[in-house]
């Protein structure tokens, strides 16, 4: 862990991070088409043998394949990301395009997304703008001012069979195929979604027509589960846990809250290649422009970024229980703790 000092240090000149870290900004054309090569490739192989292990029903060889070729889809969908920030090619039209690409397979309509996402950076950790695309996180004072339904429904969102089972399925097969609740944007978001939508339709209909509805629905339904699971996972914890960075707008300052509101979620290095590299997601906060093939060269230059909003695998377990902003201390607690401390 830091000491008090180190802490201070980063926190201070939180604001300066942005001017050191843009010398990392620049992508490789030809890195950018090897990440995505061996990552299309391999998830391409991989449901295809989940499709062979279900015909020669060699049911343990589909069942273990399942967690690869969902960590491949998620790293598809960080590709998409780093293409939604500009990062991942030098020029808009290669990002954006290879953005829809991939929304067709990672069912997230790319132009939609990308604007919702933008104003998740333009937000977070902002208690004034709260339901930018984040999690939903209630202070200890309102969530004492609901009513007793109120207080369930919160309750009922936060429970971790709804947060990680019921919810990215919602969000990702139900939810991104209708942009509704969207204002002023017009029409932007129901194309971006509607093309999308066609082109999984096509696409669904081709690998059904030459494989069967049955063995398609079989191989990509649990591959698109469990990404979406995973994926509402790491955004959960890059952002929830114990001393995240909220502030209400007039103290609210960008670069303090991408440092400090961010989490280094230090992964094993087979989850870090998986989920490329947006566990060191304070960086990519800072700026999000770095390509993500270029976050680990940030933490090697720069130790001192290491440790601030560092988790373990091990320890991210924990911030399920987190549920609740405390203003007077500023940090996340849990239910338990709110009835602790304020009975």
């Amino acid at each position: 862990m830091p000491t008090a000092d180190q802490c201070g240090a980063a926190k201070s000149d939180a604001k300066s991070w942005m001017a050191r870290l843009s010398g990392y900004r620049q992508s490789d054309p030809r890195r950018s088409v090897w990440e995505l090569l061996i990552t299309a490739i391999p998830f391409t192989l991989a449901w295809s043998a989940m499709l062979t292990s279900l015909k020669l029903e060699q049911f343990w060889l589909y069942a273990l394949l399942i967690f690869p070729a969902a960590g491949l889809l998620v790293r598809l969908f960080m590709i998409q990301h780093d293409c939604g920030h500009g990062s991942f090619f030098r020029n808009r039209s290669g990002n954006d395009w290879t953005g829809r690409v991939i929304g067709v397979l990672t069912m997230t309509p790319y132009d939609h997304w990308k604007r919702s996402h933008a104003g998740h950076h333009a937000s977070s950790g902002n208690l004034d703008r709260r339901g930018i695309g984040d999690v939903d996180t209630l202070t200890v004072e309102e969530y004492r001012a609901r009513s007793r339904w109120g207080r369930l429904r919160y309750r009922l969102y936060r429970n971790p069979l709804v947060m990680f089972g019921i919810g990215p399925i919602y969000v990702f097969l139900l939810q991104s195929r209708l942009p509704l609740g969207v204002v002023g944007k017009g029409w932007e978001p129901w194309i971006s979604t509607m093309t999308t939508n066609l082109g999984i339709a096509v696409a669904a209909g081709l690998l059904m027509r030459a494989f069967g509805i049955g063995p398609f629905l079989l191989v990509h339904l649990p591959i698109v589960i469990a990404a979406a699971a995973t994926g509402v996972w790491l955004f959960y914890v890059q952002h929830q846990f114990e001393d995240t960075h909220w502030a209400a707008n007039e103290n609210w300052e960008f670069h303090e809250a991408a440092l400090h509101g961010s989490s280094h979620y230090d992964l094993p290095g087979v989850l870090r290649w998986f989920t490329a590299n947006i566990g060191m997601h304070h960086v990519h906060h800072l700026c999000s422009r770095i390509p993500y093939y270029r976050l680990p060269e940030v933490l090697r230059d720069h130790p001192d970024l290491r440790d601030i909003g560092r988790l373990t695998l091990w320890e991210s377990f924990g911030c399920v229980r987190l549920t609740l902003w405390d203003q007077r201390q500023g940090r996340l607690i849990s239910f338990r703790e709110m009835n602790e401390i304020y009975g």
